[in-house]
């Protein structure tokens, strides 16, 4: 099984380097977002904030943002491959349906920590907090964020075998997840009835934890709650998506 899925895996990356754009494109909004809003953020409140602590707050949302978009892009993946026959020749291999699913998941995976490395070095000169221990742990809670939404977004594509349909569903799915997450500013900032409503949001439970990881709160309440959200979730996701697959190839 690790051997397929780390053929498969290679198989996607390579597909993804014939076209490094989408690469460029997963570091386009989030720089954009760095560099143009975040400044904004320093006159908010009666105390204006620092940039290390605008950064701070920041930075993490932008992960976790880019945590998410990674993972829905395997939708797309699954769509092209149902549409170029490809799903269709897998049909008649012994590779393991859970094998290719991991496979997609895993490019995923790297896909988001690519970008998100060169994000914490370009913010890293602009004074954002740089603590090892919390990043570590930061990033195997953002992966294992990828991990489930690309095994979502590969299962729903199986289900929905249309690009119009998909794009609807995720897009759907995307902009409420991030304001419900407060990626770009703490929900604790808006009225009580939007906190309440954030807490519905797997994805703003990986924000909060973030923010305290990236300051080195490794043991926060908040990082224990992350993980308590995500792991159970990660196993019903990964459990419900490869029935999709051993379903949908037969």
């Amino acid at each position: 099984m690790l051997k397929e899925t780390f053929f498969l895996y290679k198989r996607s990356v390579k597909s993804t380097m014939r076209q490094p754009v989408w690469v460029l494109m997963n570091l386009t909004m989030p720089l954009l977002l760095l560099l143009l809003f975040a400044p904004l953020l320093k006159g908010m409140g009666a105390v204006p904030m620092t940039t290390a602590e605008v950064l701070d707050v920041f930075v993490p949302g932008i992960l976790a943002m880019l945590a998410l978009i990674s993972g829905m892009s395997a939708g797309w993946t699954v769509i092209m491959d149902l549409k170029d026959g490809v799903v269709e020749r897998f049909r008649v291999t012994p590779t393991r349906r859970s094998s290719m699913l991991l496979g997609t998941a895993s490019h995923d995976v790297t896909m988001f920590m690519a970008p998100a490395i060169v994000i914490i070095i370009i913010s890293s000169f602009f004074v954002f907090t740089i603590d090892l221990g919390g990043l570590a742990v930061l990033f195997i809670l953002l992966c294992l964020l990828t991990l489930i939404i690309s095994v979502f977004s590969a299962a729903l594509a199986l289900k929905v075998k249309e690009i119009g349909g998909l794009s609807a569903v995720l897009s759907g799915l995307q902009l409420p997840m991030l304001l419900l997450a407060g990626v770009l500013l703490p929900l604790s900032l808006g009225p009580r009835w939007l906190e309440i409503m954030g807490h519905f949001n797997p994805l703003y439970y990986a924000v909060e934890a973030s923010r305290d990881l990236a300051v080195g709160s490794i043991f926060a309440e908040s990082v224990y709650t992350a993980f308590a959200v995500l792991v159970p979730l990660a196993a019903v996701t990964l459990f419900w998506a490869s029935r999709v697959y051993k379903e949908a190839i037969k």
